[in-house]
C-alpha cells in the first residue's frame, strides 16, 4: 500500500531536513533510565509516591528542554494550561477469600481462586459479587463481527447466565479464514471478550486459557488478574463490564464440558466455523460469592507541547507509558521492586530526548505534544482517557509515535513495530528508515495479539493513525543471533520481574541512532499538511474518513 501524494509530500519535507537533524545523547538516556528505574522511584506505580516523584521528574526535564506546558486547561483560563492531564481511575480490589464451588448436578467441587480460576476484582461498581448456580454457556469465540457475516450468539439471550469462550479468532488454529489467518484482531482480544459480554448482559465472563492462542502462560493470567484491578472512571460501568470476568484452566474447562455432557475439541472445531450457535454444558453451573473494594484515585498523564508555528491547532503526538508495576510480591533474593528499566524507562527516556531535540529546533507547522501516560500496565488506561478526553482533537491529531520497551544495547540493521497494520504512516516510516540503510521487520508474532496491547491502540481504534516503535533484533555487532538472544534472555529473566534494574554495561548506542529515525518521522509530519490514513480495507479507516471535513 502506497499513498503516492502522501509520501511525496513529507519526503519534500524531509529534503529541507536533510543533513541538519539533531544528535541524541546516550548518555542522557542513560541517566534517565538509571534514574526512573531507581529504587527511590519504587517502581512506578501509579496513585504512590513512585508516581508523585516520576512526576516531578517529568515536569523538570520538559521545563528544562524549553517545553510549554501541554496538560489540563487551568481553572478558567481558555489558553493557559497545566503540565498534568488529570486521569481518574476505579481501584478495584477483592477483599477476603474468593468461594467458587462448580456443581454438575451429582458432585460439588470447591475451585481455587488463582490456581484453577483467575478470578478478577468486579469493575461494574458491585461491592459483593454473589450469584448461585448460574448456568454455563459456550459462546464459541464470542465473536459478532457484521462486517465478516460471522455471529457467535444467534440471538441466545446469556442474560443470568456465564460466557463461557475460547481466546484468540476463530482461524488461529487453522491459519486461515476470514479473521486474518495466524493475525489477530481485535475480536481475538480478552478486553473484547469481556466488553461483547457485557454489551449482551452476561451475568460473568470465563475465558479458557490455551498457551498457544493467548501468547502467554497460565502464571502470567495468575500474575495479572487476581490483583488490584483499574478501569478509567466510566458514566456506566456495566455495560463495558459484567458482574464476573474470569480464566479459566483449559484442563479444567475439558472436564466440565464432559461433565455437561459435551466434546470439548470437537465443539472448538464446531466454533470455528459460521454455522455454530451457543452451546449450554446440561446441568453444569457455578456458584461465587467474594467482597469488592471500589474506590476511585486520581492518576497523572504529563504532557509537553512545542506550539506549531502556522497550524498550532493540528498535532503530532510522541507518547511513552511512565508506570510500571511498582511494589509487589518478592524474588527469589528478596527483590520487592519492579524498577521496570526496559519497561518503560527506556520509552520515557526517549521521549525526553526527543522533547530536547525539539525544544532547541525552530518551532515546526504543527504543534508537537509529549505525551507520558499513566496505567499502562493496568491495561492502557492512560493512553485509553487521553483518547476518550483528548487534550486536542483527534481529529486534528495527524498521527502518534509510540514508544515502548526499547532496547538499550548497540544499533541494529532494522527496526519494529507492535502488531500488523496497513497506513501511511508505516509507509512514511519505512521510506526513512530506508534512507538510514534500516530495514523493516514485520512482527515475527502477529497472532499475540501485541497491535492492541500498546498505548497506540487506543488512539488507533478512534481512527487516528498510530504506531508503536519497536527496536530491531539484527545488530550491527552479532546480528540476528545476538539480537534475538537479549530479546529472550530479557522475556524469560527481566520482564515483569524486579530484575527489571538499569545496567551501567548498557551503551544506549542503538536508541540513540534510532531517535533520528524518529525525530525525522515527526518532524516531517509536523512540517506537512499531509494527513496520513489508514488502508481502504483497515478496520480503522471508516473511523477516521468520519471526521474527514475537520481535516479540509
Amino acid at each position: 500500500m502506497k499513498n503516492t501524494l502522501f509520501i511525496c509530500s513529507l519526503l519534500a519535507a524531509a529534503t529541507a531536513q536533510a543533513g541538519s537533524g539533531p544528535e541524541f545523547d546516550a548518555k542522557h538516556l542513560s541517566q534517565d533510565v538509571k534514574v526512573l528505574a531507581s529504587d527511590e522511584f519504587e517502581g512506578r506505580g501509579p496513585n504512590t509516591a513512585g508516581e508523585t516523584k516520576t512526576v516531578a521528574y517529568l515536569i523538570e526535564q520538559f521545563k528544562a528542554a524549553g517545553l510549554q506546558p501541554g496538560g489540563d486547561l487551568l481553572k478558567g483560563q481558555k489558553t493557559q494550561r497545566s503540565w498534568t492531564q488529570d486521569v481518574p481511575l476505579g481501584r478495584f480490589e477483592i477483599k477476603g477469600p474468593v468461594k467458587l464451588v462448580v456443581s454438575d448436578g451429582s458432585t460439588r467441587q470447591e475451585l481455587r481462586q488463582g490456581d484453577d480460576m483467575a478470578v478478577r476484582a468486579a469493575m461494574n461498581g458491585s461491592k459483593q459479587v454473589d450469584f448461585r448456580n448460574a448456568p454455563l454457556v459456550f459462546v464459541g469465540y464470542g465473536v459478532n463481527a457484521p462486517e465478516r457475516k460471522w455471529d457467535d450468539f444467534k440471538g441466545f439471550d446469556l442474560r443470568g447466565k456465564l460466557a463461557v469462550v475460547l481466546i484468540n479468532d476463530p482461524d488461529f488454529e487453522t491459519g486461515v479464514g476470514d479473521f486474518g489467518g495466524k493475525a489477530m484482531t481485535y475480536y481475538g482480544r480478552w478486553t473484547y471478550k469481556y466488553e461483547e459480554m457485557a454489551r449482551r448482559g452476561a451475568l460473568g465472563t470465563i475465558i479458557v486459557h490455551e498457551t498457544a492462542p493467548a501468547s502467554y502462560g497460565w502464571a502470567t493470567v495468575k500474575n495479572s488478574n487476581t490483583n488490584v484491578m483499574y478501569d478509567i472512571v466510566r458514566k456506566q460501568p456495566a455495560s463495558a463490564h459484567a458482574p464476573m470476568e474470569a480464566w479459566i484452566q483449559r484442563d479444567l474447562a475439558v472436564d466440565l464440558f464432559k461433565r455437561g455432557g459435551q466434546d470439548f475439541e470437537a465443539l472448538k472445531k464446531l466454533a470455528q466455523t459460521r454455522g455454530f450457535k451457543p452451546v449450554q454444558l446440561k446441568g453444569v453451573n457455578l456458584s461465587a460469592s467474594y467482597a469488592v473494594d471500589a474506590q476511585t484515585i486520581v492518576s497523572k498523564n504529563v504532557a509537553g507541547r512545542v506550539i506549531g508555528s502556522t497550524a498550532p491547532e493540528q498535532t503530532v503526538i510522541y507518547s511513552a507509558h511512565w508506570d510500571h508495576l511498582g511494589v509487589g510480591l518478592p524474588d527469589a533474593k528478596g527483590d520487592k521492586i519492579y524498577n521496570g528499566a526496559v519497561d518503560n524507562a527506556t520509552g520515557i527516556a526517549a521521549l525526553l530526548e526527543l522533547a530536547r531535540a525539539y525544544g532547541k529546533a525552530p518551532a515546526p507547522q504543527r504543534s508537537v505534544v509529549f505525551l507520558a501516560v499513566t496505567a499502562e500496565e493496568k491495561g492502557l488506561l492512560g493512553s485509553e482517557y487521553y483518547a476518550a478526553y483528548p487534550l486536542y482533537p483527534l481529529a486534528e491529531t495527524a498521527g502518534v509515535i509510540n514508544m515502548d520497551a526499547l532496547s538499550p544495547y548497540g544499533p541494529a540493521r532494522n527496526f519494529t513495530i507492535s502488531g500488523s497494520a496497513k497506513l501511511d504512516l508505516l509507509d512514511q516510516l519505512v521510506a526513512k528508515a530506508k534512507q538510514m540503510d534500516m530495514a523493516y521487520a514485520p512482527d515475527p508474532k502477529p497472532e499475540a495479539g501485541h497491535f492492541f496491547r500498546s498505548d497506540h491502540f487506543p488512539f488507533a481504534k478512534r481512527g487516528v493513525p498510530a504506531i508503536s516503535f519497536g527496536s530491531g533484533d539484527d545488530w550491527i555487532d552479532g546480528g540476528l543471533a545476538a539480537g534475538r538472544k537479549a530479546e529472550e534472555d530479557y522475556n524469560s529473566n527481566n520482564y515483569h520481574q524486579p530484575s527489571d534494574e538499569w545496567s551501567a554495561n548498557w551503551p544506549f548506542t542503538g536508541m540513540a541512532h534510532d531517535l533520528g529515525l524518529l525525530y525525522g518521522l515527526g518532524r516531517d509530519l509536523a512540517d506537512s499538511n499531509a494527513w496520513p490514513n489508514w488502508a481502504q480495507d483497515a478496520e480503522f479507516r471508516a473511523t477516521r474518513d468520519a471526521s474527514a471535513a475537520r481535516r479540509k
